[in-house]
């Protein structure tokens, strides 16, 4: 069975989404039989690269509400983090450009270790705070699930695998697309959102007895999800 995962590192719900998934998974016992493939979805890519701009003034800005509002949104997407054992930390959270951390993943894909990359990135992003946007984090995480240092940093320096990103975003417009998380299984279910567990193993289960190739929706539109223009519970 084929997972395709679209998603973004800087989206609170695809880490939370991505491991309600992975719950799904293994409570169904179907660790080896599924295969998930990390797809590239930005929400932003007019982030500056070198942006100091805190999450919570950019949220601020982008649904131009109070600041109080604005950390009031973060509060409420932390505890639904924690809900699914998730610890964020928005504290020291900066906005960030993610262009060359899913260049970094497709690379690390060449080498089997887009899974081990892509679970780390969102870990050191939402709990560990750390700038994923920056080329010496992104040279650490990626020594870190031993890719090789100098041809990570030929990497960074370069526009490699730039084309594979785009190729990934464009067809998840003509897919319709318009908001991550974004799971399809098998090209016949698409999940929209971080939605619940039991939404994932209905979806497993019936993609395991069925057949078809129509695409179907699971699961209702309340659940959470990022789209370009902002994060909404």
């Amino acid at each position: 069975m084929k997972i395709e995962v679209w998603s973004d590192y800087v989206c609170p719900f695809c880490y939370i989404g991505k491991k309600q998934l992975e719950d799904a998974i293994r409570s169904l016992k179907l660790e080896d039989n599924v295969d998930v493939v990390f797809k590239s979805y930005m929400l932003d890519a007019t982030t500056p690269t070198d942006s100091e701009v805190a999450v919570v003034d950019s949220l601020s800005r982008k649904y131009q509400v109070t600041l109080e509002k604005a950390q009031g949104m973060i509060d409420g997407i932390v505890a639904r983090a924690k809900e699914v054992g998730l610890a964020y930390d928005f504290s020291d959270l900066k906005e960030e450009n993610t262009l060359k951390a899913h260049r970094l993943v497709k690379f690390a894909e060449t080498k089997g270790k887009a899974s081990e990359l892509n679970e780390l990135l969102l870990n050191r992003h939402f709990v560990g705070g750390q700038r994923i946007g920056q080329d010496e984090v992104l040279l650490t995480l990626a020594k870190e699930v031993g890719l090789d240092e100098v041809e990570v940093k030929a990497l960074l320096a370069s526009n490699d695998f730039a084309d594979a990103v785009q190729a990934d975003i464009a067809e998840s417009r003509e897919m319709g697309v318009q908001g991550v998380p974004f799971f399809v299984i098998n090209r016949k279910y698409g999940i929209s959102g971080a939605q619940p567990q039991e939404v994932f193993e209905q979806a497993l289960q019936q993609v395991a007895e069925e057949e078809g190739s129509k695409l179907q929706m699971q699961g209702g539109t309340g659940a959470g999800v990022c789209t370009d223009d902002g994060c909404d519970l």
